[in-house]
């Protein structure tokens, strides 16, 4: 027995709309259900992304803030493999996003760079391919 994937991973966000926009518009990701749950005044957001990984989005009532940084125990960031790094930091820059600058992973060769949602969450983007094919070896890549 063995754990196959990742299904989802859910996010809170503090405005809605302006999350729903983001992950929607800007990341592209496909809505597969939308929902307000009403005795929980909370909206679920299901959004797929091309490879069958899902993302839930929610919102609650006023929930407090959780700090990114310094950094913590706890989720560090979330990441989306993506084929071309520096297109993407254009998109994503020309919508007025802060982006990081483009690094590269020194265990793998691939590039990547951080940018954060509208709640702050840091997210990365790491680009496919590269020299060195990800092994249990080298699969980490320091971030």
């Amino acid at each position: 027995m063995s754990l196959l994937s990742i299904h989802h991973v859910a996010i809170i966000c503090a405005d809605y709309a302006r999350s729903r926009r983001f992950y929607v518009e800007l990341l592209g990701l496909r809505v597969l259900a939308e929902n307000f749950r009403e005795a929980r005044q909370s909206w679920k957001l299901d959004l797929a992304l091309p490879d069958g990984g899902q993302i839930e989005l929610f919102s609650f009532p006023a929930p407090p803030p959780r700090p990114s940084r310094p950094e913590a125990q706890g989720l560090r960031h979330l990441a989306f493999r993506v084929e071309d790094v520096a297109g993407w930091k254009a998109r994503l820059e020309a919508a007025g996003i802060a982006v990081e600058p483009i690094r590269v992973d020194e265990y793998t060769g691939r590039r990547f760079t951080f940018f954060a949602d509208p709640d702050g969450l840091p997210l990365e983007l790491y680009e496919s391919g590269g020299k060195a094919a990800c092994t249990p070896e080298n699969q980490g890549n320091g971030a």
